[in-house]
């Protein structure tokens, strides 16, 4: 009973914030016109490596990442994204974990465990994300995530996972405003306890 009390006072506590959010970031959702959507990603081979410090650092490790699949023979499947560890303003630039995934053959299993402390393959299940685009030209995408994670508590579900950003535009260019992302939030539905 103790149990059912403490997570009905967490749930509405969840809504009380979400609606003063939804008030605040109102007007910025209609300036962003951030359209969210629910998708089911399918399971996926992926090669990543841990990168910490600031975003503007990871080239080297997109690289070197890039440079492993081609020496290994790894066939690649899709662009590289970033799925982030820790909220940014919480810790400095130079503690920020960022895990950089490129998706990969199913074959590639086989160096799974092999690649180093940092540096791995892994078989990703099915989920359910949240999903919104980062319009080219936008420079900061506060509001999407804003907006996002809004949404996602609007809609009945609640974030399920670390943030993950796929670029599909523009990524060689280095300058983040110019590239078009989507940006996705695994999630799970609420459900109420009957203890």
């Amino acid at each position: 009973m103790k149990k059912a009390k403490v997570w009905l006072v967490s749930l509405l506590s969840i809504f009380f914030i979400v609606i003063c959010l939804a008030k605040v970031f109102a007007k910025s959702d209609v300036e962003t016109k951030t359209t969210v959507s629910i998708q089911k990603t399918k399971e996926e081979v992926v090669l990543y490596t841990i990168h910490r410090g600031s975003y503007g650092e990871t080239g080297q490790a997109i690289g070197d990442l890039y440079a492993l699949a081609g020496n290994k023979g790894i066939s690649l499947r899709g662009p590289a994204c970033y799925v982030y560890l820790n909220k940014t303003n919480q810790v400095s630039s130079r503690h920020w974990l960022t895990e950089i995934r490129i998706s990969v053959s199913e074959d590639a299993l086989k160096f799974a465990g092999t690649l180093g402390d940092m540096t791995d393959i892994k078989k990703l299940p099915e989920r359910e994300v949240a999903v919104a685009v980062k319009p080219e030209g936008q420079v900061d995408p506060c509001f999407i995530y804003e907006h996002l994670y809004v949404w996602i508590i609007q809609q009945g579900y609640m974030p399920a996972g670390s943030p993950r950003e796929v670029f599909l535009t523009n990524f060689e260019t280095d300058d983040y405003a110019m590239m078009k992302t989507e940006i996705s939030i695994p999630i799970r539905r609420l459900s109420v306890d009957s203890d």
